[in-house]
């Protein structure tokens, strides 16, 4: 069924005032981020790595809504479905190409990748994870787990577009199977992703909770830039016409309950790990009860959880502006909080803890930096895609009834007929 006729084929983001916006803070970014590259360049990898998994959780967390809209034959999320694909498209290219210097430097990077053979058996976390943790399964599992989203992101918007075009039920039955697959795939490719380029920073650490924690974290950021995108495009006008106020709200509801699955999450994970007193778990929350870690670990649970929780117990809340886009802005900052507190405590200069009581502002200034150069690459390919294409889907079999249109079936409509 096709969309009504007035709405455009495609859909021009006039946003003048900010066009230069993406290029100028990449620029000033790409700056400060080359400073440290120069000044300081193990710290400066640290930084891109912590602003790489910022930004891998969007693309994540897109992916994965978009999945979740085909699962559950979601009706409210057809308005803005559209540009949910695009930034699940980032991942590949753009976030592969900006995963590409943490794999050529992964042995400065991952401690146990520059140990000799001899302190590698010697080391017995390592030794008994060997043919997991080893060169080629490393790099192998790199590859692997960006085809898989290439596969899947890619695919989704594919079949989304070719149904802008045809209007045929083959596009939404392709689309609910690569969704029915994808997201076990989903499952055991971002915990492969974020066990190789997060967790295994410490390798001695073990958890059985740190992909859901991320996660849970990445679909919760997600859910706030999605928010922040969807008010955004309704105000500029190419989704005025098919996102309605239920549409915020629902948003604003499922950014609520990540609220909580996050903070239910982290907190499992930290009370088994405290209840259990295994001391091949312990180390890692001891190491950050240190310094100013402490503090932003108290940050991130009053922050991540109780500010946002309390702010949007009010039904009301999840549409108004005035409270929501302060707090989508917030979750931004606390879920980079996050990748710093994962990240940072890691870094060894000589076997010496750099950030063992908490991290340097010139980490911070340099994550800041790497953080702005990959947000304005990644905005500008994101305006690009969203201007190529219809702003959202055409002829998908639930916009109507997104919009609050009413259409009568088929067998409804003969039975009116024949009782004429």
């Amino acid at each position: 069924m096709s969309a009504p006729s007035q709405q455009p084929a495609a859909a021009t983001l006039d946003l003048s005032r900010w066009s230069k916006l993406p290029e100028r803070v990449m620029i000033g970014g790409a700056v400060i981020a080359l400073i440290g590259l120069l000044t300081n360049f193990k710290l400066f990898l640290y930084s891109y790595l912590t602003a790489f998994m910022f930004f891998l959780s969007l693309g994540l967390g897109a992916l994965f809504l978009v999945m979740l809209h085909h699962l559950f034959d979601a009706m409210w999320t057809v308005p803005i479905r559209r540009f949910v694909e695009h930034i699940a498209c980032l991942l590949f290219p753009w976030l592969f190409v900006l995963s590409i210097p943490i794999a050529i430097f992964a042995p400065m990077i991952y401690p146990w990748m520059g140990l000799s053979p001899e302190a590698a058996h010697a080391d017995h976390a390592l030794h008994a994870k060997h043919h997991y943790m080893n060169y080629v399964a490393w790099y192998g599992r790199w590859l692997l787990v960006f085809g898989v989203w290439y596969w899947l992101s890619n695919g989704l918007r594919k079949a989304s577009l070719k149904q802008d075009e045809t209007g045929g039920a083959d596009c939404t039955r392709a689309m609910r199977k690569y969704s029915a697959g994808g997201i076990v795939l989903f499952a055991f490719t971002l915990t492969m992703g974020v066990v190789d380029w997060m967790k295994s920073l410490e390798h001695q650490f073990f958890s059985t909770m740190y992909g859901v924690y991320y996660f849970a974290g990445s679909v919760w950021t997600t859910l706030a830039t999605v928010y922040l995108i969807t008010i955004l495009l309704q105000r500029a006008g190419p989704l005025k016409d098919v996102v309605k106020t239920s549409t915020i709200l629902d948003c604003g509801k499922l950014f609520f309950a990540f609220t909580v699955f996050y903070a239910y999450i982290h907190f499992s994970q930290y009370f088994l790990i405290w209840n259990a007193a295994l001391p091949e778990e312990t180390f890692w929350y001891v190491k950050r009860e240190q310094g100013a870690w402490e503090h932003i670990g108290y940050l991130l649970l009053f922050g991540h959880f109780f500010v946002p929780f309390l702010l949007l117990l009010r039904i009301d809340a999840k549409t108004n502006l005035a409270v929501m886009v302060p707090i989508c802005v917030w979750a931004w900052i606390m879920h980079l909080c996050d990748m710093g507190y994962n990240v940072m405590p890691a870094l060894k200069v000589n076997g010496v803890a750099v950030h063992a009581n908490g991290p340097s502002a010139e980490a911070v200034l340099y994550t800041l930096g790497c953080a702005a150069f990959m947000a304005g690459l990644l905005a500008r390919r994101f305006i690009k895609s969203f201007q190529a294409h219809p702003p959202y889907p055409q002829r998908d079999p639930r916009i109507a009834e997104a919009m609050g249109v009413y259409v009568p079936p088929a067998s409804e409509s003969h039975a009116h007929g024949g009782a004429k």
